[in-house]
């Protein structure tokens, strides 16, 4: 069974690779087989090895390929490390472990390369950037730039009535076309927002 999953996921892949942004076979596929459910226009992230269940990944989302997300801790308190304590393959006597609550990532996040995301992590704000190399052990919020080993918020990418506006206006909810057609009196828009441009936008 494993094996015929592995190439259905690999025909998958392959058929709908081209259209990674806006695949709804690719993203009903995963839903359906992995309880993952990501986002219009995200990218990377169509990978259940590295993207362990239960995933919940908004739209805009950006992944380089060597991100990975470790599902769970190996017990650290019982006597042994090793996954005989909780495979029952291995022994009557095994545990199995607690259940991890889904990793949300919300919208427009972009995640560099070889980051990983430990079990201590459940939620990535939206807006938020990890920076290549990076370990998040924990939450990362809204519109923050992480980095380091474990990462650390290191600034945050806009003033607070910036990220405001960017709150009020849901733009993540249009699609590509939708804000280059808003965009089009004022390309500033999407390259240099501020307060009066995201008004304007939401105004639209």
């Amino acid at each position: 069974m494993g094996i015929l999953r592995n190439l259905a996921d690999r025909a998958m892949l392959r058929l709908h690779k081209s259209n990674e942004y806006q695949s709804a076979a690719l993203r009903a596929y995963f839903k359906r087989h992995y309880d993952t459910e990501i986002g219009l226009y995200s990218y990377g992230c169509f990978d259940r090895w590295r993207f362990p269940p239960p995933i919940r990944i908004g739209r805009y989302c950006s992944f380089a390929k060597s991100v990975r997300v470790v599902e769970a801790d190996h017990p650290l308190g019982a006597l042994s490390t090793h996954p005989f304590l909780y495979d029952k393959r291995h022994t009557a006597n095994a545990r199995p472990l607690p259940p991890v609550p889904p990793l949300v990532v919300e919208d427009d996040v972009w995640v560099s390369h070889n980051v990983t995301i430990l079990p201590g992590c459940r939620f990535i704000g939206r807006g938020a950037v990890i920076a290549a190399g990076a370990v998040v052990t924990k939450d990362v919020p809204r519109y923050a730039i992480a980095a380091g080993m474990p990462a650390a918020v290191k600034r945050m990418r806009f003033q607070p009535d910036v990220i405001e506006a960017l709150e009020a206006s849901r733009w993540w909810e249009l699609s590509i076309q939708e804000l280059s057609a808003r965009a089009a009196a004022d390309p500033e828009l999407l390259f240099a927002p501020t307060v009066e441009r995201l008004k304007a936008l939401t105004a639209r």
